[in-house]
């Protein structure tokens, strides 16, 4: 049987809204920064134990319908053998950022032999949630996988990444062939080892205009979304600062989209394809405010996305680290009560 979560990701009746939060795995968590002590990032994404233990967190403390794979985007890349580095405070950094022809035929492929620990992982999860909190997997987008490649890590500007798309663009095609296909494999193992969901994050396309983004990179995350319709999951696709390009998003083929918190959720609503979902998009600031503004802004984010054929809530980015933690279960139990009045009120 479906859970609220599945269900409400593509678009059918549920009891009450469900609740999950991007970052919930971590760096809010005093159990999780002690679990990751003396350990770093890409390690703990690949030891099964840990990645294990650490999904696990928020679902044991803060009740949410849905378990979020802890991993990173650049696990594909560093799995199949590209030199990179997660620094404190900076992110990915490449060892050799991408800028010839050479260098992206020189980019490994990614294999299922890469990456037993993430089907244990995954595995290992599954066995531990609850029957109705289903896990998502994830994968970085081929456009953002493509930035950090050839920027050799984040940018403020992504001007090598936009100085290529437009001035190579058969390279850059090549390119993003080759990280479609490395992420679809990396999500196809997650789900076939036992996720219930993905979600692909496309972190930078809100640096681009929407005439480039549907030129250069939406044919690309259709065929992510296309090679991997065989699974028959609910799948999301979000961005960050994507409000003007949420419509050519929502062409991408998944079932749901998520809206980041600049993005009014009615108007979203009218941005996306009739029959999606749609999943957010509470600003994560707002959980350092008073309870009861916080309590308010919940409820008008509750009784706007409702009006979609199907509604998630989540922040509209992700946890940040100093958040309370008490805070996002409260969250979680306050949009389960108002979602469950709204919808008494319209049955």
């Amino acid at each position: 049987m479906a859970t609220t979560f599945e269900r409400a990701a593509t678009g059918r009746p549920v009891s009450r809204t469900p609740v999950w939060f991007m970052r919930q795995a971590g760096r809010s968590l005093p159990e999780y920064l002690k679990l990751r002590e003396g350990t770093s990032m890409l390690e703990s994404c690949r030891r099964p134990d840990m990645v294990t233990e650490i999904t696990m967190q928020p679902v044991r403390r803060h009740g949410v319908d849905a378990a979020i794979f802890f991993s990173d985007i650049v696990v594909p890349l560093q799995a199949a053998g590209v030199g990179v580095e997660i620094k404190p405070g900076v992110g990915p950094v490449m060892d050799q950022p991408i800028c010839r022809a050479e260098d992206i035929d020189a980019l490994p492929e990614l294999t299922p032999d890469d990456i037993p620990d993430i089907v244990e992982s995954v595995r290992g999860i599954v066995e531990q949630l609850p029957e109705d909190t289903p896990l998502i997997g994830f994968a970085g987008a081929p456009f953002t996988l493509a930035s950090y490649l050839i920027e050799g890590g984040p940018s403020k500007n992504h001007e090598k990444t936009k100085a290529m798309m437009v001035g190579a663009p058969e390279l850059f095609d090549r390119l993003l062939s080759k990280l479609d296909v490395m992420s679809e494999l990396f999500i196809r193992t997650q789900v076939e080892a036992g996720a219930s969901a993905f979600q692909v994050f496309d972190s930078w396309a809100g640096y681009l205009c929407e005439e480039d983004y549907r030129r250069y990179v939406l044919p690309h995350t259709q065929r992510l979304f296309s090679g991997l319709s065989d699974l028959d999951v609910p799948s999301i696709h979000f961005g960050v600062q994507t409000g003007e390009l949420l419509t050519a998003m929502s062409e991408a083929g998944s079932t749901a989209v998520g809206v980041d918190f600049r993005v009014d959720l009615a108007e979203g609503i009218k941005r996306i394809q009739p029959h999606q979902a749609l999943q957010g998009n509470l600003d994560p600031a707002m959980l350092f405010a008073p309870w009861e503004a916080l309590q308010e802004r919940i409820e008008s984010i509750v009784r706007k996305g409702l009006e979609a054929p199907g509604f998630v809530f989540n922040l509209g980015h992700g946890v940040l680290p100093n958040t309370d933690p008490e805070v996002p279960g409260r969250v979680v139990r306050e949009v389960h009560r108002i979602s469950e009045q709204v919808l008494a009120e319209k049955a």
